[in-house]
Order: C-alpha cells, then structure tokens, then sequence
C-alpha cells in the first residue's frame, strides 16, 4: 500500500497558469465534465471561499491526480509544495489606463519573461519538476516581451502627484520629467484635473495662469496620508464631515482589499442571496459590505466565534472570507488611528438611537457615498409598463417570472420546474400558456409591496447562464394517451398548475369582470380593518348585511363539522382550520399557515385578515367542501399615493411616525372605501372616515397634508382596471363563459396525461430541453450620466447587488441614481463595467441635487422665457485660459423632471459652506464637542435639502439645445457668491453661481 501511495505521489499536481476567473470556470467546466479521468480540479484565485482556497492544498487522493486552475496569486503569493508540473499560457490581466475614457481595465496580454519564470518555479519544490509554456518557441524568443511595462506608464498618478505637493518638491510635471520612465505631459496634466475634480488640490482656474497646479486641500493632506485609493480617503473625510466615520472607514477598509464577500464557483445564487440580506432595503453594495463587517465584529465580542472552526463555519454560512475579514478589521483600525492626527475620530459610545435615527443614518451613509464617487453617477431606461404587462400575460410582476421554450405539453414537467426554482423560493402556482411558462412565488400576505427576493434570485440564474433543462417525452408517447382525443385542442390549453394543492387547471380567455364584480358588488363598500401592513396597506373584510350573514353561516358550517387532527406536519401556505379568538364564542376559522416556528405556528385568518400565534396541536383538517369556498378577507391598498422623502429617509418605505400616524387615523373608526381598480386581487382605494362633525375626510389628503405622504400617478394596469370597473358598474360589460361540462372534459384529460406521465413505468423521458429565462420584463438597462461613456454599453459586476435592477414601480416618471464606487472600462474600451454599486431611494429630484451638492461647478440651464431652470451642466467647469472646458468627458448633462428654483441652489450652496466650515477648522480645533455641534448642522442642512414640507412639483423635462456647452448664460444675470467666501482656496467646494430668473 505504500509503494501504491508513492507511486501516485509520484505522478505530482498540475498547476495551469489562466489569465482571470472567467478563463478558470470555463476550464474547470471542462475537465470537470471528463467522467473517465482520474482527476482532482480545483480552483484557486482571491474570489474563492477559503474553503475552495485551502482544497488546492489538500493531499491528493490515491490514484488521482490533483489540477489546480489558478492566476497569478500562485505566481508569488501562493506556494503549493506538490506541484510538478506547469502549465503556462503566458498569458495575464494588467491594469491600464483606456485612453478614450481615462477609466482604468484590466487588458489581456502577453505577460513578460521575467513573470513567465516566476511561474515556471512553481514546479519542482519538492521533486524534479517540468514546465510547459503554450506558445511556439520563436514567438517565446522574439514577441514575449523581457519586462511588464512600469507601474508609473500605466497606473493612475494620483497618489504619486499628491505626495509631490506634499514634500514641496517643486511642479509635478518637472519632477515626474526626471523619472527612468517619464510618464508623458498629458497623463501628468490629467491627473492634476482629476485630482482637482476630487478637491484634493485647489480649483480656482478661471484666475490662475497655469490650469495644470494647485495647492493641496485639507482633503489632499488627508489623501496624502492615507493607504487607500483617493475617492475611498474621500469618502473618509465625507464621512466625518456628515457624522458616519466609522461605516465609511469600513466601506474604505473593505474595497481596499477586495472585499470579503466570496463567490463559490457552484454556488453563485447563496453568494448573491446572502448579499441581499445583509444589505437589507438599500440595495447597496457598500452598505452589505457594512451590516456584514458588524455582524461579524458582535458575534466576536460575545465570544460566539472564539473558536476557529465556528468562525470558519459562520463565514462559509454567510458566504464572507474569514481570512479577508480579519484583514479588513487590522485595516479598519489602522486607518481609524491615521485619521485621528486630522482631528477625526470614531464615536466610542454612541448615544441610544431610535429606528427613525438608525434609518436617517442610512440614507445619510447613501448620500456620503454619492459624494465620494462623483461623477461615476447612472441612471435607468424607461420600462414600457403597457408592454410588460403584455409579455407577462396581466400577472404579478413582484411575484412573477417568465420561461420561454416549454416543449409542448408543458404542464406535465411542473414538478421539475419546481424543483429547479426551488433554490429561490416557494413556487406557488405555474401558468402554461403555449411555449411560455409564468412561475409565481408565494407571498406572505403581511409583507409589505416589493419584489420578492425570489423574483430577483430567478432572473440572477439567467444572468449567470445557470441551465434549466427538462427531461421531455417524446409528442407521439402523449399523443398514444389521448387515444383519439383532438391532440391540438389539449396541446395549446392555458394551464394553471397549484403547487400548493398539486392540481391542475385550465384557464379561461378572459380578464375576469365577473369575478370582480363578485368580490366588489359597489364601489363603495363599509369594511373594518383587520391588520395594518404597513401605511396605507392592509387587511380587512367587508361588514355589510349580506357579508355579514356570509360570515355567520360559514362559522356555523366549519364548528358544525366534526374537526379532525391534521393528517401531515403543519408547512407554510397550507390552509387548515385555526381557532379564532375574535369571535364572540370563540370556534374555529379557515386560515393559512404563514410559518411554523417550534411548537407554534403562525396563521393568518383568510376570512378576515387577522394573523395569528396558535399551538401546532390545535391545528385542524379543513373539510374539503369548505376548502373551495372563496376567502372572504380582502387586501387594499389607498391608491395614487406614495411615501414623501421625510417618509423614505426615516424608514424602510413609511417613517415609524408616519405607521403611527396612519393606525390613529383608521383605528377604531367606521370606514368607507371607494373602489378605484383591482389589481392582482389587492383593491386599490380612496378611504373615508367620519369627523367630530359627521364630515367625510380623505385618509390619503391628510397623510399628504402632514407630509407623510404625496401624490402618485397609478400604474397602467391599476388604470386598466378602473376603466374596466367603470364600465362594469355602469352594467356596459358581458362576459361569455365557457360551459362547465366543456371545462370538467378538458380537466379530466389533463389530469389523465398527468397519471399517465407521473410515474417512469410505462413513459420514460427522451430528451432534454433547455428552457430560455427566467425572464422579467420589468427589467432596467443602465445608462452613464458623463459625457464619455453616455453612449457606451454599461456591465455591472456580477457580484453586486444592483446586478439585477427590477422596476417596481414603473409608473414613476422621475430617473433613479445609481453610484458606482469602482469604474473600469473592458478590453475594448466598448463596455464600461461598475462594480460595488449603491442605488440612491426614489425621491423625486434626488439625481439633479446630488449632482448639484457634490460637483466642482455648474452652470443652470434656463428656458426661453427666462422664467425657470430646465437642467444643469455638471462638471470640473471652464478654462478662461485655454477657452475650453477643463475636463469635458466627466461632464454632465442633466435634464429636470421636478422644479428647482434659485432658493435651492442658495441652500446648497450654504451646505457646501457648511461642509468647508467643518473641515476648515478640523484642522485646528481639538474639542470633540464643536466638531459635533458642525456635523450636526451639516446633517440638518441636508435633510432640510432634501425632505421639503410641500414636495417639488413635477415638470415635463426639456433637453437642452446646446449639450455640454459651458458660458450660456448672460454674465449679467449671474451672482457669483464664491467672492464672498474668504477660505475658498483651501475649501473643498466652491460656491456655485446663482442665475438670476426673470
């Protein structure tokens, strides 16, 4: 036996040399698939889980052979001792500047000799070694070039520059002349801009002879100082400046050393769930990246992760890299005691918040993370909601997904295609229609109108191109089932699958008018609320005569019946009988399972809309003549109405003040209910109750009045239905039914394929098919806002959050920000790639003001009449010297869709004051509690920025006729403040020129 291990020791690991992750999934997919070989394919690069990382190591198994597929962390960083062999494309990724879009990318070529044999002794460690160089042997000696190109030739100088101004030693061009390989003027002369875009070095150009210089900022001493790239030290410094230093030297931290969340190669969707939860509602990469960092640092502290194994099990849990997020804490601290020689430091006890505070830190924390990665600011298309809901046949787009390519018959493989979604969530029903499938995730009736993670999980595995195939039988095995019934007719049924109930049935060609008018028999309707999801939705059930005498006779059936124990195990979504406290005598109601949690289980009454904690034993077996009958409870929701920005600051969607407000305001008090449209079975309404003085008053008015709330247009199919209603209620609608008999024949041949097919004794499958999706249509492309990259094709980095962008309220006509912390370009300059990206809330106006806050210069757009602002050109501003614009590719052109008067640019500019008052005297005064006072005067200029007691009225957006052109405006009509301001050299904002309107 050991001359057996010798021997396969012998035959040594094979450590192939890939250029980037791509190369080495395709390559593992490979040889993976080879099933006769006796291999062992791991793959080893900074992305992996430690997990993946430590099994290159691991002892080869007897008989195999180890290959590890690795890049060049196994060139220098990694050594792996039994390596014999090498195998080397000579190939490698290098970091360069595109020249178009001065955005760094990372290029495929050739890598140099020196690196090349750096690779080749990996091989040999322990015994003779060989190394194979995949190249022919005079490309080797006459292309493969001796050394890589300088670091300084093809990295940002930034830094470089920076540590110049700070020793004093003369013009950063002059000097960087004298270096072995110069980098040229032009690279130079950008840098300097760049780093005046940034604030680093002073900005006053219209009145300096040489654009190219500047003195450093408070923020370039800062920069200078710090280890990290510079928009990470400004996001330091931002972070103090608006009081969330310690989240943002995390985010600094974590992004310095590729962050800490890991892929697994076979597991790409529990890396992407377990990023969704982390980062919560924010859809925000840097904010995960925080919840992450502090969920790991308690669970520390209260000595849950002393042991190393528990560690490592909570990291492969969680999908985070253990190693890594040590890394990132010893960096955290570093940086925490650099910035403290600034005056800067981290609140050691913080003071008791209340939700309120913890969620306005948030959006603070989001607004901060504008600011540093300025200008690498995007934006979405519109979605065409008519369109969508078309492609989705009128079905829930938060709930629903699209297949295409369902062989024919498809219904008989719904228990495979709950299988494979099954990894995103619990699949509720299928819907056949023809070669396209809709499948709908179950939605628990007490969260809140957002798309379900599960939705977003399922478009993520069309994204990572995850296979989704189905063992089909072959059309002519069906066909010999149906002995002699009309195959067609059969063939092209609208199906609808219950996977709840494991039942079929076919669907009616209709929009449904009966059935709605069987569920709202007026448009007025008196109803009493039951459970209060969130403002302006919630549950209840109707309390007229004719519902009530419905209510009592089916309390009397069910505790008329001889109740039985539940014949299986109590799971989520199965409907039972629970006992109903609300009643006057108590007895049992027909309710639903929301979860089971030990010993209990929590119901919601689907009768009434209550929800419920009741004992697994009490649980009973719902009779099957009850179990058809139509639930009485019903769903609303107050139409053409959504959370002001007050509301969106300080909550989730609805501020903790303004879920009080809305219970005071329908607790306890009789309501009346105008129907406006039904929408996936939710009523969409105005609400009414009575006043001191009998007088009807809008619930919706008076949340708005208070500034809880604001208009909203309703969505395409909310306003199909209210036309539709219209007409039903005027009695103009008459719906064709299709005949019962007609319907029983086609259920019956259908679930007799079903029988036929469900056992492989007498069918077996035949084929596979590859189904297309799943698809949403409510799926956004992104767009840039700077002027170079406005017409190139926008990629965001697989690993974010933002990856998937679903819209889930189309109706909204307002552009939604999304800030990139990291902007490269591809090997063709064609595609520019974001990566650790944060989508900003959807407040109306929000794009136009960060960009305004946070750029260098603007210049107001005004209409013809002189009488309002129409847009705002962003940039770094124009040169009086070189009669050019300064830096014209970041340059931004942004059209309004709300109204912004002259008072709003006074107020940022007084921010911006704010924000240099702050930093100006951060350098010379050490008393912790005027620093304080200064950020908490900056966090309340912003919030009164942005949360406007009446909010902005929408505009119709008018694109400008002269794009990116700087000097518009009649000097006459423009107020230049920034003389007025004395510290301006060294401020990191300037003031912006106010224009005067007729």
């Amino acid at each position: 036996e050991e001359e057996n291990l010798s021997v396969t020791s012998e035959r040594g690991s094979v450590l192939v040399f890939l250029p980037g992750l791509c190369e080495i999934r395709y390559m593992h997919s490979c040889l993976s698939s080879k099933f006769n070989k006796r291999w062992q394919v791991y793959p080893l690069h900074s992305r992996g889980t430690l997990e993946e990382q430590n099994n290159a190591f691991l002892a080869t198994v007897p008989g195999y052979r180890k290959i590890i597929l690795c890049t060049n962390i196994a060139e220098s960083s990694v050594t792996v001792p039994d390596v014999k062999y090498v195998i080397d494309f000579c190939l490698t990724r290098t970091l360069v500047c595109d020249e178009e879009t001065n955005y760094q990318s990372l290029r495929l070529c050739w890598a140099s000799k020196t690196n090349c044999n750096q690779r080749k002794g990996r091989a040999g460690r322990v015994s003779r070694g060989y190394c194979y160089r995949l190249v022919r042997k005079n490309f080797w000696t006459d292309f493969i070039p001796e050394q890589s190109v300088p670091e300084i030739l093809r990295c940002p100088l930034g830094a470089t520059v920076l540590k110049i101004k700070k020793l004093d030693m003369g013009g950063p061009k002059a000097l960087l002349a004298t270096a072995l390989s110069p980098p040229s003027v032009g690279d130079i002369e950008h840098t300097i801009l760049q780093l005046k875009e940034l604030g680093a070095l002073t900005n006053c150009v219209q009145t300096e002879e040489n654009p190219h210089d500047g003195e450093l900022t408070f923020l370039g001493r800062v920069l200078a100082q710090l280890p990290v790239d510079l928009h990470l030290g400004k996001l330091i410094v931002l972070g103090h400046a608006f009081g969330c230093l310690e989240e943002c030297l995390i985010i600094a931290a974590a992004l310095s050393l590729r962050n800490f969340f890991t892929s697994p190669l076979q597991q790409h969707i529990d890396g992407y769930r377990n990023k969704l939860v982390f980062a919560g509602n924010s859809k925000s990469d840097c904010i995960a990246i925080v919840n992450a960092f502090k969920a790991w640092q308690a669970c520390s502290q209260k000595g849950e992760l002393r042991h190393p194994k528990k560690e490592l099990e909570w990291g492969q849990s969680n999908c985070i890299h253990i190693k890594k997020v040590r890394e990132v804490a010893e960096l955290f601290h570093n940086l925490k005691e650099r910035v403290s020689a600034f005056n800067m430091h981290v609140n050691a006890h913080p003071s008791a918040v209340d939700q309120e505070c913890l969620y306005k830190q948030r959006f603070i924390l989001q607004v901060v993370i504008a600011g540093a990665f300025y200008p690498n600011y995007f934006t979405f298309g519109k979605c065409n909601e008519e369109s969508a809901v078309r492609d989705l046949a009128g079905k829930d787009p938060k709930t629903t997904v699209m297949l295409r390519n369902i062989p024919p018959y498809g219904y008989l493989y719904h228990k495979q295609l709950q299988s494979l979604f099954r990894q995103c969530g619990q699949v509720k029903s299928i819907a056949y229609d023809g070669s396209k499938a809709f499948v709908e995730f179950s939605r628990n009736p007490m969260e809140g109108f957002k798309i379900l993670p599960a939705v977003y999980l399922s478009v993520k595995m069309s994204q990572l191109k995850i296979p989704l195939a189905l063992n089909a039988y072959h059309l002519n095995d069906i066909k010999k089932q149906l002995q002699g019934v009309t195959a067609v007719s059969v063939e092209s049924l609208r199906v609808n699958v219950d996977c709840q109930k494991q039942s079929l049935e076919p669907v009616e060609v209709s929009f449904g008018a009966l059935q709605q008018s069987k569920m709202i028999p007026n448009r007025l309707l008196s109803i009493k609320i039951t459970e209060i999801v969130e403002v302006g939705h919630f549950w209840g059930y109707r309390t007229d005569e004719k519902n009530r005498t419905v209510l009592q006779a089916l309390t009397a059936e069910i505790n008329y019946q001889n109740l039985m124990d539940l014949p299986v195990s109590p799971h989520p979504e199965m409907v039972c009988l629970a006992p109903f406290t609300h009643l006057e005598d108590g007895g049992y109601c027909r309710a639903r399972i929301l979860y089971v949690c030990g010993d209990f289980a929590e119901v919601f009454f689907v009768d009434y809309g209550n929800r419920s904690k009741v004992p697994l034993e009490k649980l009973k077996k719902i009779p099957s003549s009850l179990q058809e009958l139509p639930f009485q409870a019903l769903e609303f929701k107050i139409c053409k109405m959504r959370p002001s920005a007050q509301s969106l600051v300080c909550g989730e969607r609805w501020s903790y003040s303004a879920s009080q407000r809305f219970a005071s305001l329908v607790n306890g008090s009789a309501l009346l209910v105008k129907v406006y449209s039904l929408v996936h079975s939710v009523l969409h309404v105005d609400v009414f109750y009575y006043s001191r003085c009998q007088e009807l008053v809008n619930i919706r008015d008076v949340l708005i009045e208070e500034c809880y709330a604001e208009l909203a247009e309703e969505s395409y199919e909310s306003q199909q239905s209210h036309s539709l209603l219209r007409e039903l209620f005027l009695d103009q609608v008459k719906e064709e039914k299709i005949p019962v008999s007609s319907r029983e024949e086609e259920k019956h041949l259908l679930e007799r394929l079903l029988n036929c097919f469900s056992d492989h004794k007498s069918n077996v499958p035949t084929h596979k098919v590859t189904v297309f999706g799943p698809f949403s249509p409510y799926e956004l492309k992104c767009y840039s806002m700077t002027r170079v990259s406005q017409f190139r094709n926008i990629l965001i980095q697989k690993q974010s959050i933002n990856s998937v962008v679903l819209h889930d309220a189309p109706e909204d006509p307002f552009q939604q920000l999304l800030v990139s912390a990291s902007v490269s370009a591809n090997a063709t300059g064609s595609a520019v790639i974001l990566e650790e990206t944060s989508l900003m809330p959807p407040i109306p106006g929000l794009l136009p003001l960060l960009s305004m806050l946070f750029a260098p210069a603007i210049e107001l757009r005004v209409d013809k009449s002189g009488k309002y602002f129409t847009g705002v050109l962003c940039g770094l501003g124009w040169s009086q010297t070189s009669g050019a614009p300064l830096l014209p590719e970041n340059d931004m052109e942004l059209t309004f869709d709300v109204h912004f008067g002259v008072e709003d640019i006074s107020e940022i500019n007084i921010l911006r004051t704010a924000i240099n008052k702050l930093l100006s005297e951060c350098a010379v005064c050490f008393e912790q509690t005027r620093v304080t006072q200064l950020q908490e005067d900056v966090r309340q200029k912003l919030l009164c920025l942005i949360c406007k007691s009446k909010p902005r009225d929408k505009i119709v957006p008018t694109w400008y006729e002269k794009p990116y052109a700087w000097n518009q405006v009649d000097p006459q009509h423009i107020i230049d403040q920034s003389e007025k301001q004395h510290e301006r050299k060294n401020g990191l904002y300037q003031l912006h020129k106010l224009v005067l309107l007729n």
